[in-house]
């Protein structure tokens, strides 16, 4: 596995091996708190990301005990961080730092996985369902806390979360602020899979994996489409499968993989 934190040193780790580029929040101390540095290096490797030819999937964790408490509670005593300046400088702070993950994740042309262990809290909550797919293990827990400390989802957290949940359950967790456990999670569809602290890091790595080892063009695709369903009529989720689908019955990466599929049944 090769290294390259030149994008974001320090606070966002990056390793890419077979295909997966593993993204790893790397302030154990403040709970991988969502400051402005946190966001921008963060930001900034999400974005960088469908440049690399070599990644097809995307593997976002943490370092410590928890994935991310969302903001430094701390900094907003202090007036600190997002917080300084006026209302519209800090909306425009918003928008060049947080919202900046939120778009980047929504553009990624690979699969995302988030990889949860411990909290995921406010900003950290909302960071876990803007991916694709998401696994924790059984000491994670999520909540929409913003209420607590007078405040909403800033960076599209109530977009994601009604998608997930539908809008009744969507209310009810961003109106009470109520915690939930990773079975909870699980049972509302938040994650697809529950583990163990320990196995959380092999189970969602081999998950990444599998999803990479696919065909890239028709890997990409196929996220495309799904997502893209969700917010089409029929007729325009059809119109958009006949189009991929004729790119890819014509290209040279559909004819390698069918002559290596067959190639593997012979020799078996």
């Amino acid at each position: 596995m090769r290294s390259d934190e030149s994008a974001a040193p320090g606070l966002v780790r990056q390793d890419i091996a077979d295909g997966v580029l593993v993204l790893s929040m790397n302030d154990p101390g403040t709970g991988n708190a969502m400051s402005v540095d946190m966001a921008q290096a963060l930001a900034d490797a999400l974005e960088q990301a469908n440049t690399l030819p070599d990644v097809h999937c995307v593997l976002l964790r943490s370092t410590g005990s928890h994935f991310c408490t969302g903001g430094n509670v701390k900094d907003m005593e202090r007036g600190s961080d997002l917080m300084q300046g006026t209302a519209l400088q800090v909306r425009a702070r918003l928008k060049s730092t947080l919202h900046r993950i939120t778009l980047a994740l929504q553009a990624l042309q690979m699969p995302s996985i988030a990889a949860v262990n411990g909290a995921a809290v406010g900003a950290g909550c909302d960071l876990a369902l803007m991916c694709d797919l998401r696994l924790a293990s059984i000491r994670a827990t999520f909540a929409e806390s913003f209420l607590r400390l007078g405040l909403v989802s800033g960076i599209g957290g109530a977009w994601f979360l009604a998608r997930l949940v539908g809008r009744a359950k969507a209310l009810e967790l961003t109106l009470t602020s109520e915690f939930i456990d990773a079975a909870t999670a699980l049972q509302l569809g938040l994650v697809s899979r529950v583990v163990a602290p320990d196995a959380l890091d092999e189970a969602s790595t081999a998950l990444a994996k599998r999803i990479a080892s696919n065909p890239p063009q028709a890997l990409r695709m196929a996220k495309r489409l799904v997502l893209d369903a969700a917010e089409s009529t029929l007729p325009v989720a059809l119109e958009a499968a006949a189009a991929m689908q004729a790119i890819l019955l014509c290209g040279e990466e559909h004819k390698t993989t069918v002559r290596d599929f067959l190639a593997r049944r012979a020799r078996d």
